[in-house]
């Protein structure tokens, strides 16, 4: 443990004085240069090694992610558009689309309202109460997606009927004198990918909260006090005068939400590993390659999945441009 300690450190290090080193000999480079060219060639040294970076580990992966969703499963000759053809045409993958469009649907709204929600009543209470109940509200943030998982797989576990319960909701129910519930089994429409969902929701209600609690706080009490004296209730002031001044935020907050829902994983592998109907895209992407080692069908549902989330990007993106030129 002592030395895995001392070799991350040794790593971080070097990287820091790699890095440190690159740009001292680029700025060397750059006085040496004669005139005027110092002033107008050193802005372009320095952003050429992160321009490189992302050139080598964001833009060449994609293009050949690209190219290789056209190519036959080994990747040794090129099939069109056979991949996609054929992945679409199979009913498990369409339910696998199903299920993340369900995800889709349902996870960043409800994230939103409950961030909402808690971030308005938080804000109401004394100031010692507001910090403790943001920290526990927060805490689950503090946890790893594959920590959450594992947690709330024992709150789910299912023993059989008369034998001691080890997961918490059956141990309740149980306790009632019922029958314990297989909770991740169920055959009704959804309910187990809806249980996954609380999950996700535990863990990304602390986010949500924060950044909407920030944004009310920084409304103007002026406006809120001129529409208390035109005699509006503090129900349709929240909803009149608060919600459109935060509406950039909440923006904010369902798109980063909506990208980290469309490729979700690690919840639903850790949980279920995509049994019971509960498979999701990302899961998909991830038996293609390292199970079923179909190169064209992983990169065909990666491009898939690039295509659906790039359109969303471009959204944000001009949001946050309107509201700087505001």
């Amino acid at each position: 443990m002592v030395s895995q300690f001392f070799s991350t450190v040794l790593v971080v290090l070097a990287g820091i004085a790699g890095a440190l080193a690159v740009y001292l000999l680029l700025n060397k480079f750059a006085e040496a240069l004669p005139g005027r060219w110092e002033h107008r060639i050193k802005p372009y040294l320095f952003v050429a090694p992160a321009v490189a970076a992302i050139g080598v580990y964001l833009i060449y992966p994609t293009v050949v992610t690209v190219i290789d969703s056209f190519k036959n499963n080994d990747g040794t000759a090129f099939v069109g558009l056979d991949n996609f053809s054929k992945l679409l045409a199979t009913p498990a993958f369409r339910q696998t689309l199903l299920n993340s469009l369900l995800w889709i649907a349902v996870v960043p709204a409800t994230c939103i309202v409950v961030g909402l929600l808690v971030a308005a009543l938080a804000d109401r209470l004394s100031s010692r109460a507001e910090k403790a109940a943001k920290t526990i509200i927060f805490m689950p943030m503090a946890i790893s997606a594959v920590g959450s998982a594992t947690v709330w797989r024992f709150m789910y576990a299912t023993q059989p009927p008369g034998t001691p319960q080890t997961g918490l909701l059956n141990g309740i129910v149980t306790a009632a004198g019922h029958d314990p519930v297989p909770w991740l089994q169920q055959t009704t429409w959804h309910a187990n990918s809806l249980l996954l969902m609380v999950m996700l929701l535990w863990g990304q209600a602390g986010f949500s909260m924060v950044l909407l609690s920030a944004a009310i706080k920084g409304v103007p009490t002026e406006t809120t006090e001129a529409a208390r004296m035109d005699g509006a209730g503090e129900l349709r002031i929240f909803w009149r005068v608060v919600i459109p001044q935060v509406r950039g935020t909440l923006i904010t907050v369902f798109v980063t939400v909506l990208i980290g829902v469309m490729k979700i994983f690690d919840v639903i592998y850790v949980m279920t590993d995509g049994a019971f109907n509960t498979n999701v895209v990302g899961l998909e992407f991830f038996n293609q390659l390292f199970t079923n080692y179909n190169y064209g069908y992983a990169s065909a549902i990666v491009v898939m999945l690039l295509v659906a989330i790039v359109p969303i990007m471009i959204y944000q993106i001009r949001q946050f441009r309107a509201e700087e030129s505001v």
